[in-house]
């Protein structure tokens, strides 16, 4: 036992000054700056990457790469909060690749972000984004604004504008101000708005929306609009279909309301009375 003792005794000392060292030479090589700065990405070894690309990718190009995409998306405030809605179809060209593609990113519980464009980009950067609104709360023990999570995620595509990004987002959520709802595409274009609707089937979703809007109507009448709205987007838009998924922003966070097939809900409104045409 006094060996066991003495083996131990004479070493604590310099074994706490080894392992402060040891953390000493670690922090010394951690660069927090290079930790959190903004991913960067392996362009074109060309003069210039935008004009590269637009040469391979304008309807006069000898060899055009065309890139296909179409979905419909939309979000509207009213006095309950803000609606989300969105189709889960993933396709490129006259290809279906997937009907049940998750459209709406979570960000943190009261941020979300939905999808329209190129589906590698728009996850990743709002991915991108939600990492940074955790950071920005771990720093100001406070959640970030709407606005400023809009302004980071437009900052951050801006730096590529156009190389190639295809990304029509739209950015909302509930903070201090209230619910708010801003637009954010891959040229760095960031607005502030009441109403959105985005991809190849919006045009329909918009018909509907603004038909049926009303800005005190109740939380069911609204959740109702969304659906309706995607829904007619999905029967009259080549590109858009599977099923709708809805989701109401308010004061206490997001909330799930549902995923709606939509060849079921065709069936559904069309057993619905007509009303008069005006």
């Amino acid at each position: 036992m006094d060996t066991l003792i003495s083996k131990y005794a004479h070493t604590s000392s310099s074994a706490s000054f080894d392992t402060a060292d040891s953390l000493g030479d670690n922090l010394a090589g951690w660069d927090a700056a290079s930790q959190f700065a903004l991913p960067t990405f392996d362009i074109p070894m060309v003069a210039n990457p935008v004009d590269f690309l637009r040469a391979h990718t304008d309807a006069s190009a000898e060899n055009r790469i065309r890139i296909q995409h179409g979905t419909t998306t939309l979000a509207f405030k009213f006095q309950g909060g803000i609606v989300v809605a969105v189709d889960s179809r993933a396709s490129g060209g006259s290809y279906i690749a997937s009907s049940t593609v998750k459209k709406v990113i979570e960000i943190n519980p009261y941020l979300l972000g939905t999808m329209a464009g190129g589906a590698a980009d728009c996850q990743y950067w709002e991915r991108e984004l939600g990492r940074r609104c955790r950071l920005y709360e771990l720093r100001n023990k406070e959640r970030i604004s709407v606005a400023a999570a809009s302004k980071v995620l437009s900052n951050m595509v801006y730096d590529y504008k156009g190389m190639g990004l295809s990304m029509g987002t739209m950015i909302t959520g509930w903070d201090k101000t209230g619910p708010q709802l801003f637009y954010v595409d891959s040229d760095g274009t960031r607005m502030r708005g009441e109403r959105f609707s985005v991809g190849s089937g919006s045009t329909f979703a918009y018909g509907v929306l603004d038909t049926g809007f009303d800005y005190n109507m109740s939380v069911p009448d609204a959740l109702e609009l969304g659906r309706r709205s995607i829904y007619h987007a999905t029967h009259r838009d080549a590109y858009s279909g599977g099923s709708v998924n809805l989701f109401h922003v308010k004061e206490t966070g997001w909330e799930f309301k549902g995923n709606y097939d939509v060849g079921e809900l065709h069936w559904e409104y069309q057993a619905l009375p007509k009303g008069p045409i005006v």
